[in-house]
């Protein structure tokens, strides 16, 4: 018998909870793969963005993966190339190179869920005629922008709203970084339905990245990770700040995004429904977004600010507190005791079962050797011209005759 190899998967374990731990521990570590909503729209924020196109009002500065476009300008969406195939869906027309249509198909999919479930958020008929391109590279991607309306270059999705136009790269701008096709897919639906909703009203940029980074369902583990720490740290940024653009270091930016996402699930609560729908009609019929804000939530900015800062304060500083510091180490330990004991406990019982089982089969190789000694026979043959001899009468064992011999059986 061999005995199971438990201590090395022990150790595994122990050693995956261990970094599980670590990172909660260190969330400034967190790359631009691991945040919010910038990565997987491909904003990142290791450099400056460039010069965006112009934009309808000069106090505006919308998400770099979605460029406005000004008003009354000629731009178009450009024709695709001619080696690309199409699928035209009705509201939706995709445009991708032939050998793609694998990576492209759960788009296709899925994109009559997506434009439900924005429909069912927003309280809007939105996403009435959609155009999207998938290049292979972010490279081929830049080539099909429309002329005079340029993106970031490390943009691996870009929502043009105005157009109702969606450039999507299948390799991820950055080798090696994490890069979910569907939900950059489903972070420029956002973008372009929130903006249908409002008419293209001016919203707040938070408003406007939080959606699409809560609608979208990207990061949930990470933003979470990041609202506990700058709970506890006392780092969350005000809202006032976020109104007209977003940090540029990685770490800032990250609680930026995870910030803006959470107060969208605030503002977009169950109870709360009828009242963001409210908000979205509002806008979209021409009135201020602050002024909105207050006749559909009856608060300020700086009051769903407050409102928003003691719900996270409920939710998440517990959690920050038992997974920083001394705590971790001695749960740690705790846990390692523990297993170790668990561990030993089993040993114990492998080796007693073992015991058991190699005394089960002694006995059972016992009888049959036993068995097997009790059906041999033995013959004592006499010869034919000898008449057989009789058994003594003090033996008793049993006897046979046979040919004119007597034979015993042992």
């Amino acid at each position: 018998m061999t005995r199971p190899a438990g201590r090395a998967a022990l150790l595994r374990w122990l050693t995956g909870l261990l970094l599980l731990l670590v990172a909660l521990m260190h969330p400034g570590q967190v790359s631009a793969q691991a945040g919010a909503g910038p990565v997987r729209t491909g904003v990142t924020v290791e450099e400056p963005p460039p010069t965006p196109p112009p934009i309808p009002d000069a106090h505006e500065t919308p998400p770099s993966d979605a460029p406005r476009i000004a008003r009354g300008s000629s731009i178009s969406i450009p024709a695709p190339p001619a080696s690309f195939n199409t699928h035209d869906a009705g509201w939706i027309r995709f445009s991708y190179q032939p050998a793609v249509r694998e990576r492209v198909q759960p788009l296709i999919t899925e994109a009559d869920a997506v434009r439900a479930d924005l429909r069912r958020r927003l309280g809007q008929s939105v996403l009435d005629k959609v155009t999207v391109y998938i290049a292979r590279t972010p490279g081929e991607m830049s080539t099909l922008a429309p002329e005079g309306a340029p993106f970031p270059k490390y943009a691996a999705g870009v929502a043009y709203s105005d157009l109702g136009f969606v450039l999507l790269t299948l390799q991820p701008v950055h080798p090696n970084s994490r890069h979910d096709l569907t939900e950059v897919f489903r972070h420029e639906l956002a973008h372009v339905a929130l903006h249908d909703a409002v008419s293209g009203s001016h919203v707040p940029r938070w408003f406007n990245e939080g959606f699409a980074v809560f609608a979208s369902g990207e990061s949930s583990f990470p933003r979470l990770q990041t609202l506990w720490t700058a709970t506890v740290a006392n780092d969350l940024l005000p809202l006032a700040r976020l109104e007209r653009s977003f940090p540029e270091d990685a770490a800032t930016a990250s609680v930026a995004y995870a910030q803006a996402a959470d107060v969208l699930r605030f503002l977009m609560r169950k109870q709360d429904q009828q009242r963001f729908h409210s908000l979205i009609e509002r806008v979209r019929s021409g009135q201020r977004f602050e002024l909105a804000m207050k006749d559909a939530y009856g608060v300020d900015l700086a009051g769903l600010e407050y409102e928003w800062r003691e719900d996270v304060a409920r939710r998440y500083t517990f959690w920050p507190v038992l997974f920083s510091g001394s705590i971790v180490w001695a749960l740690a330990i705790g846990l390692f005791g523990w297993a170790w004991r668990r561990r030993k406990r089993r040993d114990r019982e492998t080796l007693a079962r073992w015991a058991r089982e190699e005394a089960r089969e002694d006995a059972l190789r016992l009888r049959l050797a036993q068995q097997e000694e009790r059906m041999h026979i033995v013959l004592a043959r006499t010869p034919r011209d000898e008449t057989p001899r009789p058994l003594p009468p003090e033996v008793g064992v049993p006897k046979v005759e046979h040919d004119g011999s007597w034979h015993t059986l042992h």
